[in-house]
């Protein structure tokens, strides 16, 4: 062979690899530039059908709003955002199963939890084992942040303290007898514990205190227990089709002590919707109302009207706030680094349409603030803070008979 054969035949059997290699990495790039131009993608389970559907589906379309409002003013790092969603059918086995295809099969960039403490305690056990820092949108039981993990952060005031107001203003009126009911769920429970303490602290006393099972649909008997305990209020740790069979077994067995108030179902439409004229006094604890002159809440809600047809509940609140720290706390780490995205959210102070975001070591929210309503006159009006307040509170409730 000549030496120019020789040298060629070398140069060919070299280039070979080479450009097999050269290749290679040519579509390394190619993929990882797709990767970096394409959408950030957000990953998020919703209660679209089941017990939460309700305030789910409303979570769902304040996440929505966030993310094209993000897209219309522009871009997150460059880069569109997208919501990627799954219906876990309000059961936290089936959300748990769904955060683990968002973040291996999806590959989802970003992580926000579900609606519900109980969907949320599943959730975040799966974003834990992949070291994926979540933003709690829609929980507060206080046990998902007693579990020493570090990518759970909160949004909402812890469950304990959802009835402080309420529990002091009743105590300021005179108010000494307090009947407890709640649900048989991580919040609800959360909630009682809470009031319990509250009670103790005011020197009122708890003269009922039962907990119902989720799937109760008639408390009638409930109700006429009771009675018998002559509660000056009666607290709910309830969700909203509880709370409306609350009030219409009062109503049946003539319980009508000095206020009836409760969480989740008088913030929502619904609650009015079913009741009409017998909602009127009823009281609830919320985490956002667009009249507590929260930053950007006129705003938000002209626009969500506009889009809606209806003006957004807390949860939709709950969805865009969720997302608003999500992407405060991406663009201050400047990247979507989870490390980087970790930090930010451990140690950022920032204030979003819910309100205040500032958590403890522990991921536990500790800034938010929440509110009192009150159904008058068939509408929802804010009544504590007092220094924000639309109405002034009104005991005592109106007893059945005198309606």
């Amino acid at each position: 062979m000549s030496t120019g054969n020789r040298i060629s035949s070398f140069f060919s059997n070299v280039w070979l690899p080479v450009a097999a290699v050269l290749a290679m990495l040519c579509m390394t790039t190619a993929t990882a530039m797709d990767r970096d131009s394409g959408p950030i993608k957000v990953g998020i389970t919703v209660s679209l059908t089941g017990d939460y559907a309700i305030p789910g589906k409303d979570e769902l379309s304040g996440v929505q709003m966030w993310a094209s409002d993000v897209n219309s003013r522009g871009a997150l790092l460059g880069r569109k955002v997208e919501v990627i969603y799954y219906d876990d059918k309000s059961d936290a086995a089936t959300s748990a199963r769904l955060y683990e295809r968002l973040i291996n099969e999806d590959k989802v960039d970003l992580l926000l939890g579900p609606y519900s403490s109980e969907l949320t305690l599943a959730a975040s056990t799966v974003a834990e084992k992949y070291d994926f820092p979540m933003v709690a949108t829609g929980a507060a039981d206080g046990h998902i942040w007693s579990r020493g993990y570090k990518n759970i952060f909160g949004i909402d005031a812890p469950a304990r303290e959802y009835m402080k107001l309420l529990v002091d203003s009743a105590a300021a009126a005179g108010l000494k007898r307090i009947a407890l009911i709640y649900a048989d769920s991580d919040f609800p429970k959360d909630v009682a514990d809470g009031v319990r303490d509250l009670a103790a602290r005011n020197n009122m006393e708890i003269v009922f205190d039962k907990m119902y099972s989720e799937d109760t649909k008639d408390f009638t008997a409930l109700m006429q227990l009771m009675k018998t305990s002559r509660p000056d209020v009666v607290i709910g740790g309830t969700y909203l089709d509880d709370s409306i069979g609350i009030v219409r077994a009062a109503k049946k067995v003539r319980l009508s002590p000095r206020a009836f108030v409760f969480t989740v179902g008088p913030s929502l439409k619904e609650f009015g919707n079913a009741l009409g004229p017998d909602a009127d006094g009823v009281l609830g604890v919320v985490s956002w109302i667009r009249s507590a002159h929260l930053p950007m809440a006129r705003d938000f809600s002209y626009r969500y009207k506009q889009k809606h047809g209806h003006n957004p509940g807390a949860h939709v609140a709950y969805g865009y706030g969720g997302g608003q720290v999500l992407e405060a706390a991406v663009r201050l780490a400047g990247s979507l680094d989870r490390d980087a995205v970790r930090q930010q959210l451990s140690e950022m102070k920032f204030r979003s349409l819910l309100g205040h975001y500032d958590v403890d070591a522990t991921g536990r929210q500790v800034g938010k603030l929440i509110f009192v309503l009150q159904w008058q006159n068939g509408r929802r009006l804010l009544v504590l803070p007092e220094h924000l307040r639309e109405s002034p509170i009104q005991y005592p409730f109106k007893p059945w008979s005198e309606r």
